[in-house]
């Protein structure tokens, strides 16, 4: 019998939950993809769904460049196929690069070995001409991935649920307009919406892709809403994502809102939207995140620790932050994952620790009795800011040259500073290093991408408009010409 649901809740293909005790005796007996699915129902499962979204990772397990790997079919399945064997994983995405669309769509890339493109320019940033360019999927490296799901719907299918990533509206029409968006949304919020309504028809024309060949779950990543207020997302966002979610229900797949960075703010609003599942990066507070999600029955999903504890740290930490986030999410409706995109040269001894905990009650009781080492970061000093000729502007990221909202934040710095002529340094510390993660906790950073002036943190994960920004500079440069 079908429960009754509202809009939010309903899928087609759901059945009523079976009861805990029920779904626990058929645990053994369940493929990863089983688990993953009812977890993404928001039901009991028996053990936590787990989903390493593995992207340019793929190649590396492999021994490619990133570049080369998102460009071959052949080398994703093959790394894809690597991790399946390497992390045994309930779900797994095709690829994870946000620049897909925007390649078509016009925008020149900015290729690197160790992470996914970058976009280098912006179709409608200088023009007020409304004409959108052109989508054609025959273009750019869809034919590739399609062909890779197509390949990989038959090797792995059966066991382990297939995402399909699609850009989100709001960080597309970024792309497009470049940070133009901003200024915009105030004004020309016309324009703006007209722009998004676009990038919501080109989500559903690729989600299309991909359902037609047989993924599973359709996840929006939209990382660059964690840079609005919720007055804005409410004005510019909700409508066009309402409308993705909805032509993904009615084609049969579950879908997932995807969105990395601080977007605390807007937790509510995204609960709000009509997809099924909600996941968020270690900026968000996972418990914070369950309530919002059970107040309007979606299953969610995160937040291991991407680059302190995957990248840097030692299979240990992985596995004291699965069992954080596992003990945090319960066994109804949690997806275990990483909040992004894992680094390229993440360890893999690092996600089969947490592949380990995953599978294995036992592991996770040993878990719970590991105790935290605190780093010290001897080796990082911050300068002595007041002595300094210049004033220098730290940036915290994860790395402009992956992360959209670290990228379009070091942009937005660097265009500033150039104004300021010598008065300024701008310096980019990328917490996929050592060195970054010392100067996020020296600076008393706790939000990624953050701007720090003299020390002083400024802008914490939000991209401040070009005059607020501007504004703040020329006032610590008065300040500092004052002191001496």
């Amino acid at each position: 019998m079908l429960q009754s649901k509202g809009l939010r809740g309903y899928h087609p293909l759901w059945h009523a939950s079976e009861s805990e005790a029920a779904i626990h005796t058929k645990g053994d007996a369940m493929s990863g993809k089983e688990i993953l699915l009812k977890a993404i129902r928001n039901e009991p499962t028996p053990r936590p769904a787990w989903v390493p979204f593995v992207g340019v990772h793929g190649g590396k397990i492999i021994g490619a460049t990133a570049a080369d790997y998102l460009q071959s079919s052949e080398l994703i399945v093959r790394g894809l196929n690597r991790a399946a064997e390497l992390y045994q994983p309930d779900g797994l995405p095709i690829v994870f690069d946000l620049q897909l669309e925007a390649e078509v769509l016009g925008c020149a890339m900015r290729w690197a070995d160790d992470t996914p493109p970058s976009v280098a320019s912006h179709p409608l940033a200088d023009t007020q001409d409304d004409a959108m360019p052109p989508f054609d999927p025959a273009g750019g490296r869809f034919p590739v991935v399609l062909d890779a799901t197509r390949q990989l719907r038959k090797s792995l299918g059966d066991r382990i649920a297939l995402y399909g990533l699609i850009t989100g509206p709001f960080t597309l029409g970024l792309h497009l307009l470049g940070t133009h968006i901003f200024l915009e949304m105030f004004s020309n919020p016309d324009r703006v919406k007209r722009v998004l309504d676009y990038c919501a028809e080109v989500g559903r024309r690729t989600a299309d892709l991909y359902i037609d060949q047989g993924v599973d779950i359709v996840a929006v990543v939209d990382p660059m809403t964690s840079q609005i207020s919720p007055d804005h997302f409410a004005t510019f966002v909700t409508e066009p994502v309402n409308a993705l979610f909805d032509h993904i229900r009615q084609r049969g797949a579950h879908s997932s809102l995807f969105v990395c960075g601080n977007a605390t703010r807007n937790l509510e609003l995204m609960c709000n939207t009509h997809c099924d599942n909600v996941s968020i990066d270690e900026n968000i507070d996972l418990a914070e995140l369950r309530t919002h999600a059970d107040t309007h029955d979606k299953s969610f999903g995160g937040n291991l620790k991407l680059t302190t504890v995957l990248l840097l740290g030692s299979t240990a930490d992985a596995q004291r932050d699965a069992i954080r986030c596992i003990d945090t999410g319960g066994q109804r409706g949690f997806i275990l994952a990483p909040g992004c995109d894992l680094p390229y040269a993440t360890p893999e001894a690092n996600l089969q620790a947490v592949a380990a905990i995953v599978h294995d009650e036992y592991k996770r009781q040993v878990a719970r009795t590991l105790a935290p080492v605190e780093q010290v970061f001897e080796d990082v000093a911050l300068p002595d800011y007041a002595r300094e000729r210049k004033v220098i502007i730290d940036i915290i990221t994860l790395d402009s040259a992956s992360c959209a909202p670290c990228q379009y934040m070091v942009d937005s710095v660097v265009r500033a500073a150039n104004a300021m002529g010598e008065k300024v340094l701008v310096r980019e510390h990328k917490i996929t290093t050592q060195s970054g993660l010392g100067h996020m906790a020296k600076l008393g950073v706790g939000q990624i991408p953050t701007i720090c002036i003299d020390g002083q943190v400024a802008f914490p994960s939000i991209i401040p408009d070009m005059t607020t920004l501007t504004e703040a500079i020329i006032e610590r440069i008065e300040a500092k010409s004052e002191e001496k």
